[in-house]
C-alpha cells in the first residue's frame, strides 16, 4: 500500500485516564496520560502485559466505554465524513444460532441497509476472507481459525475507516495465527480492504514485530506508554533475518529494563506487603523454566527472546513466570535476561522432597500473605481460617478478579509447599497436613 507523504490523522487520543470504581474498596487505575495518534496507512500495534489497560484504550477508541479523562477524537476532514471504526474480538464474538452470513450481515442490519445490499456487501466480504462456500455453516461447524475470518468479515463489511483487532490471534493454534497473519497482510499491502489503517492489541512481542510499522509500548499497573518503537523493515518480514531478532531483543529489554532510582521491592507485582497481586503460575511450570535456564546451552543465564522463541512461549506467559522466579529469589530478571540463582540451582538439583522444603522456605520468606496466612492460622487454637477472611483483607488492596487470582495461587503454591492446606467446599485454610 503506498504511503502518502502528508497522511492524514485518523484517531487523535489525548491524555486519556480510566478508573474503575469498586464497590467497597480502592479505584483501580487502569490508563493514566495516554496519549496517541493514528495515521492513514499505518499498522500500529500496542504492546504490553496483562493489565497494561491495552484492551481499555481500544474499547475507549471504539466507543463500547468512556474514558474517565481525556479525549478520543476522530478529525473531520473539510468534505469527508470523520473516521470509522470497526472491531474484531479475541473470542470471536459470533451468535451460534445465525450462519456465517447472517453473523456477516448483522452491522448493516443495524445500519438499516436493505436486504438485497446488505446480502450483496456479506457475500463479497466472505469471500474476500476465504470462507466462500460457508455462508450457510453455523459457527459450531467451524474451526477456531474460520470463526475468527468470519468475526474480520463482519468487521471489514461496513467499510470502516480503522479496524481495531482484541488480540485476534491469541485464542489459535501457532500455525493457523501464522496463516491468518499472513492472509491480513497480503489484504492489507494489496489493498482489498477498505480501511485505512489498523490498531492491534497483542502480549506477542514477535507478532507485533512481524506485523506493525509503529509499536506502543506500555508500562502496567497503571497503563501508559513508555515507548515508541518506528519498524523500518520492509515487508514480508523474515523472523530470522539479524535486524528481526534485534529488534525482539530490544524489545525484551525495554520491557524488563529497571528505571533509575527503582527501590528493591518484593517482584515486579503492584502492591506492597499483602496487597502483592500475583499471577496464576503453576510450580510445574516455575520449575520447568529453572531446568531450561539450568541446562545447556543457557548455563544459568538466558535472554528471553531467545527463551520464548524455543519454548513457543508469548512474552504475556513467559514474563510472569520469569517475575515469579524473582519473587521467590531464584532467579534475577533485568535487560532482557533472566540468570538463575544460587538457590535456583539447589532446587534443580534437589529431589522432589528437597524442592519442596525449599519451595516452602521461599514461599514464606518472600510472599507476605503466604506467612500472613501461615501466622493466622499457627495462632488460633483449631488451626483453622475461612478464606473470606483473607479474601476481604486483600480485596481492600486490589480489584475483585485479582484478587481471587491471588488467592487461588496462593492456594496452588501453599498445597505444594504444604505449608497449609485449603478445603474448597468449606472455603478454609488449615494446618491438618502441615509438614
Amino acid at each position: 500500500m503506498p504511503l502518502d507523504l502528508q497522511p492524514r490523522t485518523l484517531c487523535d487520543v489525548r491524555k486519556v485516564r480510566h478508573v474503575y470504581g469498586k464497590s467497597g474498596g480502592k479505584d483501580l487505575l487502569v490508563l493514566d496520560d495516554v496519549n496517541l495518534t493514528l495515521k492513514e496507512n499505518e499498522i500500529v500495534g500496542l504492546l504490553g502485559r496483562s493489565g497494561s489497560g491495552k484492551s481499555t484504550l481500544l474499547r475507549s477508541i471504539a466507543g463500547l466505554i468512556k474514558p474517565t479523562e481525556g479525549m478520543v477524537g476522530f478529525p473531520h476532514p473539510i468534505g469527508e465524513k470523520s473516521a470509522t471504526v470497526s472491531m474484531v474480538f479475541q473470542t470471536f464474538a459470533l451468535f451460534p444460532w445465525l450462519t456465517v452470513l447472517e453473523n456477516v450481515e448483522v452491522g448493516l442490519e443495524a445500519q438499516r441497509v436493505d436486504k438485497e445490499t446488505r446480502r450483496k456487501k456479506a457475500l463479497a466480504a466472505i469471500d474476500l476472507i476465504g470462507l466462500d462456500g460457508f455462508e450457510n455453516a453455523y459457527p459450531k461447524e467451524l474451526s477456531g481459525g474460520m470463526r475468527q475470518r468470519v468475526g474480520l468479515a463482519r468487521a471489514l463489511v461496513v467499510d470502516p475507516s480503522i479496524l481495531l483487532m482484541d488480540e485476534p490471534f491469541s485464542a489459535l493454534d501457532v500455525l493457523t495465527a501464522e496463516t491468518l497473519r499472513t492472509d491480513l497482510l497480503d489484504l492489507w499491502y494489496e489493498g482489498r480492504m477498505p480501511i485505512k489503517s489498523i490498531l492491534i492489541v497483542t502480549h506477542n512481542i514477535e507478532e507485533a514485530v512481524l506485523l506493525c510499522d509503529r509499536i506502543l509500548v506500555f508500562s502496567s499497573n497503571p497503563g501508559r506508554i513508555v515507548a515508541e518503537i518506528k519498524v523500518d523493515m520492509p515487508q514480508p518480514r523474515n523472523r530470522q533475518a539479524p535486524a528481526f531478532r534485534a529488534m525482539v531483543d530490544d524489545i525484551y529489554r525495554r520491557m524488563t529494563q529497571k528505571k533509575a532510582g527503582d527501590q528493591p521491592k518484593d517482584g515486579l507485582f503492584p502492591g506492597m506487603g499483602i496487597g502483592m497481586a500475583l499471577p496464576q503460575v503453576s510450580t510445574n511450570t516455575l520449575a520447568g523454566l529453572m531446568e531450561a535456564v539450568a541446562a545447556p546451552p543457557y548455563e544459568g543465564t538466558a535472554d528471553l527472546a531467545a527463551l520464548a522463541h524455543e519454548t513457543q512461549y508469548e512474552a504475556d506467559e513467559l514474563f510472569p513466570v520469569a517475575e515469579v522466579l524473582q519473587l521467590f529469589r531464584f532467579a534475577e530478571l533485568e535487560g532482557g535476561q533472566l540468570t538463575l540463582t544460587p538457590e535456583a540451582r539447589r532446587f534443580v538439583d534437589a529431589d522432589v522432597d528437597g524442592r519442596k522444603r525449599l519451595f516452602a522456605q521461599h514461599f514464606l520468606n518472600y510472599v507476605p500473605l503466604a506467612a500472613h496466612i501461615r501466622r493466622v492460622l499457627d495462632d488460633r487454637p483449631g488451626k483453622v481460617a475461612p478464606a473470606r477472611r483473607f479474601r476481604d483483607e486483600i480485596e481492600d488492596l486490589m480489584s475483585e478478579d485479582y484478587a481471587e487470582q491471588t488467592l487461588k495461587t496462593i492456594i496452588q503454591w501453599g498445597r505444594y509447599a504444604e505449608v497449609f492446606a485449603f478445603d474448597e467446599a468449606a472455603d478454609q485454610f488449615s494446618l491438618e497436613n502441615p509438614e
